[in-house]
């Protein structure tokens, strides 16, 4: 602006703009846009004024959870008087009775606190995956780079122990600096960390499901089959756990089996569209040839949608740019060994 004018204002409508006196702008010459004023519906404002907001009922006193917490400590001071009566008492019958009793005491309660200590880490190490996974939704939702940034460098941290994983963890911190985006950034750790270890995990799903069917269909009692359908499915999810970097104890796996459960009743337990149809062909075809079969083809489709739950609950970040896993991925090869396992029930044993 040079010195020998003076700032105008303008008015944004069909009138000719005011200034004072100089010639208007080139700017000016053209037809000003109609500013369009809405008014806000004050009465609804008006009308949920007052209005009280729901709020989440109290909970009351937690008794089962005071109760379990007195019974258990009752049990263990129980226990810890009985086990100080019997180390006294042998001192008394023989001093060598004593010692080997006490020895034994002292063993037991370093294994204790050592048990205590992997449930621990096994509890905080999922925690940690959680968070992890958690807060690279955050970034997404919220466009967050640096939040990302974190992310990764967790990520990339909670792989520190594989040295199959240096050269990529080498390859994301040269590009720490280079990549802006949020989700490519968390889409090239994605590929670099994640990728070998889902692969990893659809193969653990894939040979899961084949060994259930397998057993289901060459096995002659029922419960032989509930029995490996429950054993494959515990084994299959502290597999799937390890993969990703967690280390379950028993508490741990507990909770792990819950959400995979809970994620499991979420998607509906069995995919629709394509994965249904598949899963019914399959099923149809399988149980034409041999009931048996059929059903060992049912359980190991089911263990194949448990073993997905437990993926997506183990995993520590979403799927961003690659695509998430589906039935027919990890069940195709289930459904194309129907006809040799129908083959190898059909031989003499």
């Amino acid at each position: 602006m040079s010195s020998g004018q003076r700032p105008r204002a303008y008015r944004l409508s069909r009138s000719e703009p005011e200034t004072d006196g100089a010639a208007p702008p080139r700017v000016a010459e053209r037809a000003a846009p109609e500013v369009r004023i809405v008014e806000e519906p004050f009465e609804i404002v008006e009308a949920a004024d007052g209005t009280p907001v729901p709020v989440a009922p109290r909970r009351g006193v937690p008794w089962g959870s005071l109760f379990l917490g007195a019974l258990g400590s009752l049990v263990a001071i129980a226990v810890g008087l009985s086990v100080e009566r019997l180390v006294a008492d042998l001192f008394q019958a023989a001093p060598w009775l004593g010692a080997v009793a006490l020895a034994l005491v002292v063993v037991a309660a370093v294994a204790f606190l050592a048990m205590v200590g992997r449930e621990a880490a096994g509890l905080l190490r999922e925690r940690q995956i959680e968070r992890l996974r958690e807060k690279a939704l955050a970034a997404i939702a919220a466009r967050d780079h640096t939040g990302a940034q974190g992310v990764v460098r967790e990520l990339a941290a909670l792989y520190g122990g594989r040295p199959a994983l240096d050269g990529a963890r080498h390859r994301l911190k040269e590009l720490d600096d280079a990549i802006l985006d949020v989700d490519d950034r968390l889409g090239v750790a994605e590929s670099e960390l994640l990728a070998s270890l889902d692969r990893q995990a659809q193969a653990a799903v894939a040979n899961a499901a084949k060994q259930v069917s397998a057993v289901t269909a060459l096995s002659p009692r029922a419960i032989v089959d509930v029995a490996f359908v429950v054993f494959s499915a515990a084994r299959l999810l502290r597999r799937i756990a390890g993969i990703y970097g967690g280390r379950p104890g028993f508490l741990g796996f507990v909770r792990l089996a819950r959400a995979a459960f809970a994620h499991l009743t979420i998607t509906g337990g069995m995919a629709v569209g394509e994965s249904m149809m598949q899963q019914v062909l399959g099923l149809g075809l399988a149980a034409r040839i041999s009931a048996k079969l059929g059903e060992g083809v049912l359980n190991g489709l089911m263990t194949a949608r448990f073993g997905l739950a437990a993926i997506a609950v183990c995993r520590p970040l979403p799927y961003v740019r690659a695509e998430p896993p589906r039935l027919a991925d990890v069940a195709g090869e289930l459904l194309r060994a129907a006809p040799e396992t129908e083959r190898d029930s059909a031989k003499p044993l």
